[in-house]
C-alpha cells in the first residue's frame, strides 16, 4: 500500500511539474508615449532601434493596431481588463485632481488577477497608473510582486525618483530609471524561470520629464536633430537597448520558446516635446486621431508563431480574451464581459478562426466622459471623429460637427467627406453616441464615482 501510494504520489508531481512547464509564460511590455516613427523600422536610422526592429521582423506584427484610449491610464486599464477603459472607472489621467475617475473599480478582473487564479507567477515593474490607496495598489490588483511607481508623482526625473518596493517607498538616485527597471524584470524572470509567470514590464520611457545621458542626447542632435526630440530619442535608444538585455536573457534561461513577448505603447506620441515624424498621421496623444490612437504592437513567441504581417484592425481590449486563448485560462466571471474579442486565430491556424468587433470606439475628453468631445468610431477604412474641443472640462455638448474619414483613400485625414455620405456619417455618429450612454452607464454603477465635475 505504501509503494503504491508513493508511486501514486510521484505520478502526480510530475503531472503537475509537466503542466506547469507547458504554461507558457508572458512578457507584457508598455512603452509611454512612444511613436510608431520613433521606430528606426519605420524612419529610416533617425532614432535607431535594432532590438525592437529585429524583434518586429521575428513577430506577429500588426500594421493597424489601436490602444484603448489617447491616452495613459484609460488605455492601461482597457489593457488590462479587455474592457472599454469607461466600464472600469478609470477616464482620466490625473489622479491627484480627480482620484475618482482614475482609479480600477474594485469589482473589475486584471489579467494578473486571472494569471494568479491559474497558477502564475504574477509581477509587474515600472508604471501603475489605475489607482492608488488601500485596494487599488498593484499587490491588490493581482500582482503579487510590484516594483515601481505610480504615474508621474514619483518620477522628478529619470536620474531622481522613487519607487515603491513591494509596498515600501525608497528613493533612488544616479541609475537611469529605464535601466533599473530592467533590471529589475531581468532578476524577475531569474526569480521565477522554474515557474510559468506573467510579467507586465510597463516602462515610462519615453515620457516627460525628457532626460537622458548627455553623451545619449549628443547622438542626436550630431545627426542635427532638434535638442529636445534628441532627447526623445535618446529615451527610446535606451529602451530599446533594455529590451534587447531582456531578450538575450531569455534566450541565455533557454525561455524564449517558453515565452510569449508582447510590446506596444500606450498611445501616441506627447505634443508637449514637439512635433516628430510618425509616418504622417494627424494628432497626437490626447487626441483620437490616428497620431494619438495608432500604436506599434507585436506578438513574439519563438518556435511557436512565424513571423508575420497582419492588416487586421485590433486593439488594446482584445489582448485579454487572445491571452486567455492562448494559455488556456479560466474565464473572467460572467459579470464581467468583456468589449474585446480573440485574435490568436491571426497569430496561429492552431486556434480558433477569429471574429473580431466590426466597429472600433474611442473617447477620451480629461474628466466625465461626453460622446460629442474627442470621441470616434471606425468601421472599416470609415472612421468618424467627434473633434477634440478643451483640455478644460466640457461645458455641455459640442457644437463641433462630426468629421467623417475614408482611411482607405485619406490615412492622413485630411478631408471630411461627409457631406458625399450623410448616410454613413450620421448612421456612425448615432452609434458613437448610443455606445458612448452605455459605456457611461456602466461606469455609473459604482455609487462613488462622480457623474458630474467642474473646475
Amino acid at each position: 500500500m505504501f509503494v503504491f501510494r508513493f508511486a501514486t504520489a510521484l505520478v502526480f508531481l510530475f503531472t503537475s511539474l509537466l503542466a506547469a512547464q507547458e504554461k507558457p509564460n508572458v512578457i507584457l511590455i508598455l512603452a509611454d508615449d512612444l511613436a510608431i516613427g520613433d521606430l528606426s523600422l519605420f524612419n529610416d536610422d533617425l532614432c535607431e532601434t535594432p532590438h525592437i526592429d529585429a524583434l518586429i521582423e521575428d513577430s506577429v506584427y500588426f500594421n493597424r493596431a489601436y490602444s484603448g484610449s489617447p491616452v495613459c491610464a484609460p488605455s492601461r486599464a482597457a489593457l488590462l481588463t479587455g474592457r472599454s477603459p469607461h466600464r472600469t472607472g478609470v477616464v482620466s489621467l490625473n489622479q491627484i485632481k480627480y482620484p475618482g475617475l482614475t482609479r480600477l473599480y474594485k469589482d473589475e478582473v486584471t489579467l494578473a488577477n486571472l494569471f494568479q487564479e491559474n497558477g502564475y507567477a504574477t509581477g509587474l515593474v515600472g508604471k501603475w497608473h489605475s489607482g492608488n490607496g488601500e485596494g487599488y495598489h498593484p499587490l491588490d490588483r493581482g500582482f503579487e510582486h510590484f516594483e515601481g511607481f505610480n504615474a508621474s508623482v514619483d518620477i522628478k526625473t529619470y536620474f531622481e525618483y522613487k519607487l515603491d518596493l513591494q509596498g515600501d517607498y525608497q528613493d533612488f538616485s544616479g541609475e537611469y530609471l529605464t535601466d533599473s527597471l530592467t533590471r529589475r524584470a531581468i532578476a524577475y524572470v531569474n526569480e521565477h524561470k522554474s515557474e510559468p509567470f506573467f510579467l507586465h514590464l510597463a516602462h515610462y520611457a519615453p515620457h516627460r520629464p525628457l532626460s537622458a545621458p548627455d553623451e545619449m542626447i549628443a547622438k542626436y542632435t550630431a545627426k542635427g536633430v532638434e535638442e529636445k526630440i534628441a532627447k526623445v530619442y535618446a529615451m527610446v535608444d535606451i529602451l530599446d537597448k533594455g529590451i534587447g538585455e531582456l531578450m538575450t536573457e531569455l534566450d541565455r534561461l533557454k525561455l524564449r520558446e517558453k515565452t510569449i513577448v508582447i510590446f506596444s505603447s500606450d498611445n501616441g506620441p506627447d505634443p508637449i516635446p514637439g512635433e516628430r515624424f510618425n509616418l504622417d498621421m494627424r494628432g497626437m496623444k490626447y487626441e483620437v486621431y490616428e497620431g494619438g490612437i495608432h500604436v506599434p504592437f507585436l506578438v513574439n513567441w519563438k518556435g511557436t508563431l512565424s513571423p508575420a504581417k497582419h492588416d487586421e484592425i485590433i486593439q488594446f481590449i482584445d489582448v485579454f480574451p487572445t491571452l486567455m486563448e492562448i494559455c488556456s485560462i479560466n474565464p473572467v466571471p460572467e459579470t464581467r464581459p468583456l468589449d474585446g474579442a480573440s485574435f490568436a486565430g491571426l497569430l496561429s491556424e492552431k486556434y480558433a478562426p477569429v471574429s473580431l468587433p466590426e466597429q472600433r470606439f474611442w473617447q477620451w475628453n480629461r474628466t466625465v466622459p461626453m460622446y460629442s468631445h474627442n470621441a470616434a468610431i471606425r468601421e472599416g477604412d470609415w472612421k468618424l471623429v467627434r473633434p477634440f474641443v478643451t483640455r478644460n472640462v466640457p461645458q455641455g455638448e459640442s457644437q463641433e460637427a462630426p468629421i467623417l474619414y475614408h482611411l482607405g483613400q485619406d490615412p492622413a485625414e485630411d478631408r471630411d467627406v461627409g457631406e458625399f455620405n450623410p448616410n454613413i456619417r450620421d448612421r456612425l455618429n448615432a452609434r458613437l453616441e448610443e455606445w458612448t450612454n452605455e459605456i457611461e452607464s456602466d461606469r455609473r454603477r459604482n455609487p462613488d464615482t462622480p457623474t458630474a465635475i467642474s473646475e
